[in-house]
C-alpha cells in the first residue's frame, strides 16, 4: 500500500464523515423546532411525488442500459424538466406580481 492508496482511503473516510455530518447536524438542530421538520418533510414529499410522476412517465427503453436503470434515469430527467418548468413559472409569477404592485 503506497501513499496514494492511503490518501484515497483517507479522502473516502472524510467524504463519508462530511456526508453524515451534513445530514445529522441539521436534523439535530431542527429537533428544537419541530415545525421546521414538518416543512422539510413536506418539501421532501413534494420531491418524492414529482419523482414518482417522472418514474410513471419514463419509458425504460434503452439500447445500452437495463430497463430498471433506464427507467430511473428517465425519471430523473423528467423530474428535472418538471422542476425547471416550475422554477420558470415561479420566476415569471414573481416578476409579474412585483410589476403590478
Amino acid at each position: 500500500m503506497d501513499i496514494i492508496d492511503i490518501g484515497l482511503f483517507a479522502s473516502y473516510v472524510l467524504v463519508a464523515l462530511c456526508a453524515v455530518a451534513a445530514i445529522l447536524i441539521p436534523v439535530i438542530q431542527s429537533l428544537g423546532d419541530p415545525k421546521s421538520l414538518i416543512k422539510s418533510g413536506i418539501g421532501l414529499g413534494v420531491v418524492l411525488v414529482v419523482f414518482l410522476i417522472g418514474y410513471a412517465m419514463a419509458s425504460g427503453e434503452s439500447d445500452t442500459a437495463s430497463e430498471g436503470v433506464a427507467k430511473v434515469v428517465g425519471a430523473g430527467i423528467i423530474s428535472m424538466y418538471i422542476f425547471l418548468i416550475l422554477a420558470i413559472a415561479g420566476i415569471v409569477f414573481t416578476e409579474i406580481s412585483k410589476a403590478l404592485k
